[in-house]
């Protein structure tokens, strides 16, 4: 609240919570970004929304072998499990743009039997050669 922001779900009609938290203006239904970084989004800034980027480091190791660069669209409705039993069988044929657009095609799918609105569904495969 002390940047003009606050958090809080997306509410029907009923009030009843709806999806994510997500960052809204203080006394607007405006953003509604799921999400506490965003570049170039001068309303959402106004809410306390930065863009300044969380980085982690983690020490790959021959154990890992994809990596998945997601947006919410694609979390909302599936998880690590699922995510990984789509894109796995891609990685024998070195197939990335094949796994992404399945990944793409399933979030797509889970959204249209879920809700009546899709949100941005974005995806980045990586298939690791770590030795």
């Amino acid at each position: 609240m002390a940047n003009n922001g606050r958090i809080d779900s997306y509410r029907d009609q009923l009030g009843n919570q709806i999806g994510p938290m997500r960052v809204w203006l203080k006394h607007e239904d405006t953003p509604g970004l799921a999400m506490s970084r965003s570049f170039g989004d001068s309303m959402a800034c106004r809410a306390g929304v930065h863009a300044v980027p969380e980085i982690k480091q983690f020490e790959l190791t021959p154990e890992d072998k994809i990596i998945v660069l997601a947006s919410d669209g694609v979390w909302e409705f599936l998880d690590n499990q699922t995510v990984a039993n789509i894109v796995f069988p891609f990685l024998a044929t070195k197939n990335a743009e094949g796994a992404a657009e399945a990944l793409v095609r399933a979030s797509y799918k889970k959204w249209r039997a879920e809700e009546n609105n899709i949100d941005d569904i974005t995806c980045i495969i990586v298939f690791l050669d770590v030795k």
